[in-house]
């Protein structure tokens, strides 16, 4: 170690020269006496404490560059006394005219640092009137709310404002970083967000109501879409469409409007054969397209009639198109509406139910014969001899009696409401299989296992060999109901075992709800077929009405 200090650095090792205090390589600090000052003035040489050159102070480990150590702080500002005098010869000194700041008085002394402290300015204290007046200090002083602490004479009366004298104006405390305010508020409390679910509604109601009318065009007159005072169209957000309105087929709460889009999702929805839906008092009926087939081949008609002692008469038509026939679809519907307007017109004049089924059935087979006239078929001698085809099946309920009358292999069960009574398939395929097991030639198993089973052997068309329509009637001993469907239905329900599992519990009060149960069933299990099928209530009876 030398006379004046260690020859090399503590901590690096880098050679020293005499009098130096910092490394040159690391800028750490040695352990030798001060030596005189770096440079200017040193403290308490003619200069008042607080001015002048401050000295040195020392550097922490690490900072400096070699052999220079870094520029020392700002020098502090005026001490209090000086800067800001508040003694009784400030007391007299007139406000400032409005409009203007007054200069912060300066401060006595031989010297002038080169940066001077920003002193606080009693001017800012007018520019926040509205703070001084909340928060008492103004209360207790008596100024008014434009003149300020410091430039009026009763600034300093009171113990606020004293502190806002020596402290400068006062800012709104810092925000809490927890608390989340809309964009360009000032901290009013946030408005509560708007319910997604119901956004918009508001004005929608508005918009319908300033128009004067619904959606259906009789929102307005009470009746609504549906007739019953609703206000809303049909399909809109508050519940589903009314009874017998066609529903969406992706969201079954929707409505399908006239363009063919539901009401609540906007999808465009198939053709409107390709899924049907009709009730009536007591009966109901489903048809649906299936997952397989490009058409609905399937047809049904539903209508109601009053006997000639006034009890009601409910029928039932369901008819399956011959895909291997040409147009079908057209068999099926030509079918159904004239079996369903035959019967509607027979049983009103006394005609017994099985007479008018049977007579409804030669009906049909007519209206599909006709088909095969057509005069647009005459140039195509090849879909002359394939004329269009269906299958049959109807069924009568009225006077206590049960009507059934089929032709091909469509079917009707009866599944009496009480489930403990065994439940009863009420027709006879005209198939193949069907057949097979009446001649004893092969089990049900093994004729219903073969590929010719489904093949019909009865159907109406020009070129059937010969109609003859199957029709008979029962008399139930209690309430009970009818299930008329295609093959597109029992194929996954075939025995009545089977058909009365599917068929909801609540189907005589809700046919159609139970119709839809049905085709989903059948949807469900592949939808292979059109699926067709019709639910008739029978209600309990109440004595007989005549010959069964």
């Amino acid at each position: 170690m030398g006379v004046t200090g260690p020859s090399s650095c503590a901590a690096c090792g880098e050679p020293l020269g005499a009098g130096d205090r910092f490394c040159g390589r690391c800028g750490a600090a040695l352990t030798a006496p001060a030596g005189p000052p770096a440079y200017g003035v040193p403290p308490g040489y003619g200069v008042p404490p607080g001015y002048g050159v401050p000295p040195v102070p020392p550097v922490p480990p690490g900072f400096g560059a070699r052999g220079v150590p870094p520029m020392p702080p700002m020098p502090p500002g005026p001490p209090p006394a000086p800067a800001a005098p508040s003694g009784p010869a400030a007391s007299p000194e007139p406000a400032a005219p409005s409009g203007l700041t007054p200069e912060p008085a300066a401060a006595p002394g031989p010297a002038v640092a080169p940066e001077p402290a920003v002193a606080p300015e009693p001017a800012a204290v007018p520019a926040r009137p509205a703070a001084s007046a909340g928060s008492g200090g103004s209360a207790g002083s008596g100024a008014p709310a434009g003149s300020g602490a410091s430039a009026g004479a009763s600034a300093p009366s009171g113990p606020t404002a004293a502190a806002a004298a020596s402290d400068g104006p006062t800012d709104p405390p810092p925000p809490d970083p927890t608390t989340r305010l809309p964009y360009g508020d000032d901290g009013a409390a946030p408005a509560p967000a708007a319910d997604p679910r119901v956004a918009g509604y508001e004005a929608v109601a508005d918009a319908a109501a300033a128009a004067g009318t619904g959606a259906a065009g009789t929102s307005a007159a009470g009746t609504g879409a549906a007739g019953t005072g609703a206000p809303l169209a049909e399909g809109g957000p508050s519940g589903a469409p009314a009874e017998g309105t066609r529903r969406c087929t992706a969201c079954p709460s929707g409505a399908v409007d006239a363009d063919g889009r539901c009401g609540q999702c906007g999808r465009l929805q198939p053709p409107e054969r390709d899924h049907m839906e009709h009730a009536l008092g007591g009966v109901a009926a489903v048809s649906d397209r299936g997952h397989r087939h490009h058409r609905n081949e399937d047809f049904f008609a539903l209508r109601s009639a009053a006997l000639p002692d006034g009890g009601p008469a409910v029928i039932a038509v369901v008819c399956d198109g011959v895909s291997s026939a040409t147009r079908p679809d057209e068999a099926s519907t030509a079918a159904s509406e004239a079996a369903g307007e035959a019967l509607a017109a027979s049983l009103p004049t006394g005609v017994h139910p099985q007479q008018a089924m049977h007579d409804a059935v030669l009906a049909a087979s007519a209206a599909v014969d006709a088909l095969a006239a057509d005069p647009a078929m005459a140039h195509d001698e090849h879909r002359q001899q394939n004329a269009p085809a269906c299958t049959f099946v109807g069924a009568v309920v009225g006077g206590g009696l049960l009507t059934v009358g089929w032709v091909g292999d469509s079917r009707a069960y009866w599944i009496p409401d009480d489930r403990t009574a065994p439940p009863v398939r009420l027709t006879e395929d005209d198939s193949w299989a069907a057949q097979m097991i009446a001649n004893n030639l092969m089990s049900e198993a093994e004729a219903n296992a073969d590929e010719r089973a489904h093949a019909i052997t009865g159907w109406l068309g020009a070129d059937a060999y010969e109609v003859e329509p199957h029709t008979t009637t029962f008399k139930p001993d209690g309430p009970g109901v009818v299930v008329v469907c295609t093959d597109g239905l029992w194929n996954y329900a075939e025995s009545a075992e089977q058909m009365a599992a599917v068929l909801p519990h609540d189907a005589p009060a809700r046919p159609l709800d139970a119709a839809r149960t049905l085709v989903t069933h059948a949807l469900d299990g592949g939808g292979h077929d059109n699926v067709t099928v019709a639910v008739v209530r029978f209600p309990d009876p109440k004595g007989p009405t005549g010959p069964a």
